[in-house]
């Protein structure tokens, strides 16, 4: 192994060791506790957080028009213009409104879709659309940020914890990575450190900081960090650690020691290594033909990101993940096809990846989508009209999927203005436009999501949608 890619190695598992810290890893549940109870059995249920960094346009996906009546010569009247037959050039777009195939059993699809949406449309069966969401900024940051937590930041600044830390906090898993954050931040508010994510800015990070401890050590401030294991805490040490930070970190690294001595990094390693054992090299072959990967692996591509949620959920390792799935959305320049290819990649990696879950047996019965809750989001939506350097702009109105577990499915509920497409009045009680309703927010979106599991949705001071929930 070269230098670079050992010291790497090492930061990341003092980094890790470091983010597990807390007095006890699941509540009142000790780490020595958990290093005998971690079994990588997979979670009863699971949650997938996915974020298209940049504001999508879901014209092109959760919230399409029809081009035939918002026409080009209307746009003065309805502010709207699809500009599908912008995607022209690449005949594979569709250039009009998407009514999936019916799919057996399922009935037919309630939910028309954008030409980006992809093979993501062959699991409407799986699916509900909230539209008109009223995100109150059209600040980047602001709402990724509101939307990661239910509650409007201070400024920019994030208020409150992840929902999947509320998720993670409240359920006290016992999976050995309860949470992943995958190029994306993640906060926690009120929760022992046993909730925090696992943060990874890519792949390579993600396998190597579960790959086993390094051996060797450089710097003195490691090594005494690392001799901190297993010591005995001297009345005279206790004295002056007075928050507990050292028997915190011998803890955490103990989990950490565990964590990596079970070599989960070889779960997320998709190419054949020849001196593993043919069984895991067959599997990973099937892993590739699913997510459509080719040698050499591009670990950080959307088809690459997908299938590591697969890997996480479904062998056990992880309850929660949140991922930013694709970027490049944000394109005030440049062609309609542009965005709508970077769109699409990504609805494809979500559609294998429910093709994927929804293959895999759960321990629990059925399959593991039917033990899994979706939450597919972006900080604001794109404005229906096209601007006069050929993109769009920030829009304040936009759309969210749910899927999977606690969802009712099939089923749109709420609708953007069919003038500027504005968010929309809707009733709580059945999602229709009423105007005399209310609008829809990200609060109101995190709230169904912790109730589909029946957790407590105090925290975000707001009723779930509760026409949506089975």
């Amino acid at each position: 192994m070269k230098k670079d890619q050992l010291q790497l190695e090492r930061r990341n598992f003092l980094k890790a060791s470091a983010a597990f810290g807390g007095a006890s890893l699941l509540g009142a549940l000790p780490f020595r506790a958990f290093a005998q109870a971690a079994n990588l059995a997979p979670a009863d249920r699971c949650f997938v957080f996915l974020y298209f960094s940049g504001g999508w346009d879901v014209l092109l996906s959760l919230d399409p028009r029809d081009p035939n009546i918002f026409t080009p010569d209307r746009v003065s009247e309805t502010r709207i213009l699809p500009g599908y037959s912008l995607l022209s050039n690449d005949s594979s777009f569709p250039t009009s409104v998407v009514t999936p195939a019916e799919r057996p059993g399922a009935g037919p699809s309630n939910i028309k879709f954008g030409p980006a949406i992809g093979r993501l449309a062959n699991h409407y069966d799986q699916m509900c659309v909230i539209r008109g969401i009223n995100m109150t900024t059209v600040a980047h940051e602001v709402g990724f940020r509101y939307f990661l937590t239910g509650k409007e930041p201070n400024g920019s600044a994030a208020r409150g914890s992840s929902t999947a830390t509320e998720i993670v906090g409240q359920m006290k898993p016992t999976n050995p990575v309860p949470s992943i954050a995958y190029g994306i931040e993640s906060y926690n508010d009120r929760y022992p450190g046993a909730a925090n994510a696992l943060r990874v800015s890519r792949a390579n990070d993600l396998i190597l900081t579960l790959s086993p401890s390094p051996t060797q050590l450089d710097s003195e401030i490691e090594k005494q960090l690392v001799n901190l294991r297993g010591q005995t805490v001297t009345c005279e040490a206790d004295a002056y650690d007075t928050r507990g930070l050292v028997g915190q970190y011998r803890e955490a690294r103990s989990q950490m020691a565990t964590v990596l001595g079970n070599s989960l990094n070889k779960s997320f390693t998709y190419a054949d290594v020849p001196t593993d054992p043919p069984a895991l090299n067959a599997e990973r072959a099937a892993v590739r033909a699913a997510y459509g990967l080719t040698l050499p692996i591009n670990y950080d591509s959307a088809a690459g990101r997908a299938a590591m949620v697969a890997t996480a959920l479904k062998k056990g390792i992880s309850q929660c993940v949140s991922m930013n799935l694709v970027g490049g959305l944000d394109t005030h320049f440049g062609t309609q096809l542009t965005h709508a290819t970077n769109q699409r990649t990504a609805w494809n990696a979500i559609g294998d990846l429910v093709s994927d879950l929804r293959s895999s047996p759960h321990p629990s019965g059925g399959n593991f989508m039917d033990h899994t809750t979706f939450l597919v989001f972006s900080e604001f939506s794109r404005t229906p009209l096209i601007n006069g350097t050929g993109g769009r702009d920030h829009h304040i109105s936009s759309s969210a999927l749910l899927m999977g577990a606690g969802i009712k499915h099939n089923t749109v509920y709420g609708k953007a203005g069919d003038i500027g497409m504005g968010p929309g009045l809707v009733n709580r009680s059945t999602g229709l436009p009423d105007p005399k309703g209310m609008v829809i927010l990200p609060e109101d979106v995190i709230a169904t999501v912790l109730a589909s599991a029946k957790l407590d949705y105090a925290i975000t001071r707001t009723e779930p949608l509760k026409a949506i929930l089975t």
